[in-house]
């Protein structure tokens, strides 16, 4: 990693902090939700419904919840399982149009 001033290392994803299971979970929820058209877009970006891809980041998290399954402390667990069913929730919903 190179060194940098203070203050010019903003947004430079080396800088980044460090990602543990929950927030890499969160983020893939985050990514599934402006998939639904739920949340924007990072930086406001325009971008498309796209139910096909949000089914798939729910997948996703489903064969994490299952193969980490017995592996995760109790608020991870809970974290994961509220998530999938609350993604599950809005896209059944953006299915019929709600």
């Amino acid at each position: 990693m190179s060194e940098t001033r203070d203050g010019d290392d903003a947004g430079r994803p080396d800088c980044l902090a460090p990602i543990d299971f929950s927030t890499f979970v969160m983020s893939l929820g985050s990514s599934a939700m402006v998939n639904l058209g739920k949340l924007d877009a990072p930086e406001g970006a325009e971008v498309a419904v796209d139910l096909a891809a949000a089914k798939q980041i729910i997948d996703i998290l489903g064969i994490l919840e299952e193969k980490t399954k017995g592996n995760l402390n109790d608020s991870e667990a809970k974290l994961i399982q509220s998530l999938l069913y609350d993604l599950r929730i809005q896209y059944v919903d953006a299915q019929s149009g709600k």
